[in-house]
């Protein structure tokens, strides 16, 4: 049997605590208790039944304590990794005892899942630190946020516990700032907007996420944008995230008829002549507070070789047809 380390707390009985904590709720009151521990990592505790509410198993974050309550929750020791550490090159922009940053390539899963069990960036990522086990959860070690397999450039991987709340607390809080550049086709009538359309799972196509309604499952999402450049058709542009859905971008720039260029899931993906592996997107540039010293530090991944050949490719064609038009013009 699991060995496990236990929390046994009494909820306060006094006037002011019933006043100030009236009605809350379950998780956000055992993380203003147990500041160890992340409220996401609370919440997954609670959905597994590792925590009691007065003697019962509750698996609802939402339920309510009350003055007097006894809330126990149990931390179940962590299983050792059945993945394995692989020897897959890295590019590593910056590293210390807490964190280190990756520039992802193309084609490159994050973390293990149903049809990819090896070969993953967990997999290199526990070869290059073999301390990461357990880090952040069994199957995810040191993952904070995630990019698609074929979204390109920097990620953030906590080294410990303490720097995977910390970095997963700035991106809750939305201080971590995250900017991708991405290729999309069509040309937007302004220059600029805001995307606020919740995501969820698609109601026909389980293998793809839409803009589904908070009330049918949806997730607030909330994605910024801006035109960096006209190719005609065609439009660079940069995105700023508020929120980490997944697919965000891409469901996002589709849901405004701009998918992104490649896009095997979400657009027609038809060919400009520049083999890509998949969506023209790129996470170029993440600005977060370190978890130990709070410095600011920002990380810029510049974009890989096929992303700038796509766009010279999409640049000369603009200058040809311009020119094409002048030698027309009366």
């Amino acid at each position: 049997m699991i060995s496990q380390i236990s929390y046994n707390l009494k909820v306060n009985t006094s006037k002011e605590f019933a006043k100030k904590f009236q009605r809350e709720r379950l998780d956000r009151y055992l993380a203003q208790q147990l500041t160890n521990l992340s409220r996401s990592r609370i919440q997954q505790l609670i959905e597994q039944g590792n925590v009691q509410l007065n003697n019962t198993v509750c698996i609802s974050k939402k339920a309510t304590v009350q003055p007097g309550d006894t809330i126990c929750v149990l931390i179940p020791e962590v299983k050792p990794l059945d993945l394995q550490p692989e020897a897959i090159p890295l590019d590593i922009l910056y590293e210390d005892d807490a964190v280190i940053i990756i520039n992802k390539p193309a084609g490159l899963v994050v973390h293990p899942a149903p049809g990819h069990q090896s070969g993953t960036l967990v997999n290199a990522l526990l070869a290059h630190c073999p301390n990461l086990a357990g880090v952040g959860g069994v199957q995810r070690p040191g993952i904070v946020h995630r990019l698609d397999k074929d979204t390109t450039g920097v990620i953030a991987i906590a080294k410990t516990d303490q720097a995977h709340q910390h970095l997963q607390a700035q991106l809750a809080a939305k201080t971590a700032r995250r900017q991708y550049l991405g290729i999309v086709y069509g040309a937007p009538p302004t220059t600029s907007g805001t995307i606020n359309q919740p995501i969820g799972r698609h109601p026909l196509d389980r293998k793809k996420m839409a803009v589904v309604p908070v009330e049918k499952g949806g997730r607030p999402a909330v994605t910024h944008w801006q035109v960096q450049e006209r190719l005609g058709n065609y439009t660079l542009m940069h995105f700023q995230l508020e929120t980490g859905r997944t697919h965000q971008i891409r469901v996002h720039s589709t849901y405004i008829k701009h998918p992104l260029v490649g896009d095997p899931v979400y657009s027609n993906a038809r060919s400009l002549g520049v083999n890509l592996p998949g969506q023209a997107l790129h996470a170029w540039r993440l600005a977060l507070q370190h978890p130990l010293s709070n410095e600011w530090l920002e990380f810029i991944a510049p974009p890989p070789p096929v992303f700038t050949t796509l766009l010279d490719v999409l640049r000369r064609r603009t200058f040809n047809l311009t020119n094409l038009n002048n030698d027309f013009a009366f």
